[in-house]
């Protein structure tokens, strides 16, 4: 969420069609996104025993965080493509939304290796922390956190006195909130502490896991799915981490190119941001076989209830005709 703000909005006819250009691309690949997360989230309101288990728990509330973090990314993206002012009380929920769930990637995926761990090294002992009852405490401890860092990075911030939020209307970027040197430190620390402690977390289960595979003689199958599971955690993170990418990318780019600083943002927007948590849940989705298998089952009952409909249709047709 860095960056992704910085499109600015030109009434000239190149730029006004450019912009066209990139809203018509964006929008298509969000409403895909959201049918996608639609099906996922259905079949586990549908089906009891996904709710029954703490990893598709942990899994669902990770497809509600990406869900609002590309909704508001997606909304902030064309309001400053637009430059659409509005009063700077109605831009802090936006900035607060996107960054908080943009913390909170991380901590989910850290939070399904440990699960993952748990279940291979006790799996008769399982804690009751980990359990599909007690999950939801520590689903809800990631959101106290992950809402805990913009709150401390927006009250240590030095606020203009010249600026009243009730009444000065202002483009929503992040860098009019985060205009503090003490705001963008503060950001700096948090991000790199989070994404290093996940990385290792990460790293310590997947090698944990890997080291029980050899001890092991039975029930291979299942430490092995699991370690990668765990291995794919690790590329989410990756995924995820390209966000950190943009100030270089956009120096790097102004050095060896002649692209415009709008373009420069709308591709590092749609390729560290967008694509990121597009891939992310997919993946993990589709890979998962009882899960793949009941996305099968819905796309055929929508494609099958389409069918009746137009068919329906058609002969209504022919008769009036």
């Amino acid at each position: 969420m860095q960056n992704l703000t910085e499109l600015p909005f030109n009434a000239t006819s190149p730029r006004s069609l450019s912009v066209i250009i990139k809203v018509c691309v964006v929008i298509p690949f969000f409403c895909i996104f959201l049918c996608c997360i639609a099906v996922m989230l259905h079949i586990f309101a549908s089906h009891s025993q996904f709710l029954d288990t703490s990893r598709y728990i942990l899994f669902a509330s990770m497809l509600i965080n990406d869900t609002l973090q590309l909704l508001f990314s997606v909304l902030l993206f064309l309001l400053v493509t637009a430059q659409v002012k509005f009063a700077l009380v109605y831009c802090f929920p936006l900035l607060f939304i996107s960054t908080a769930t943009f913390q909170n990637t991380p901590l989910i995926l850290a939070t399904m290796s440990l699960e993952r761990y748990v279940a291979i090294i006790y799996p008769l002992q399982c804690p009751l922390a980990w359990s599909s009852d007690r999950i939801w405490i520590i689903i809800l401890s990631l959101w106290v956190l992950s809402c805990t860092f913009p709150i401390v990075e927006y009250s240590i911030g030095q606020q203009n006195p010249s600026v009243n939020i009730f009444s000065t209307s202002v483009v929503c970027k992040p860098a009019i909130v985060n205009s503090s040197p003490k705001q963008t430190l503060f950001k700096a620390v948090v991000n790199i502490l989070c994404f290093a402690v996940v990385g290792v977390i990460i790293l310590i289960t997947y090698v944990r896991i890997l080291l029980e595979t050899r001890k092991l003689r039975q029930n291979r199958t299942s430490v092995s799915k699991a370690m990668h599971t765990v291995l794919l955690h690790g590329f989410q993170l990756l995924l995820c981490m390209l966000a950190f990418t943009i100030p270089i990318t956009e120096r790097l780019t102004v050095l060896r190119a002649n692209w415009l600083p709008e373009d420069i943002s709308y591709f590092n927007f749609f390729w560290f941001i967008l694509i990121p948590r597009f891939l992310s849940p997919l993946i993990y989705g589709l890979r998962d076989q009882s899960l793949r298998s009941y996305i099968w089952k819905t796309l055929l009952c929508c494609s099958n209830r389409v069918k009746p409909s137009i068919r329906s249709l058609m002969q209504n047709n022919v008769f009036a005709s």
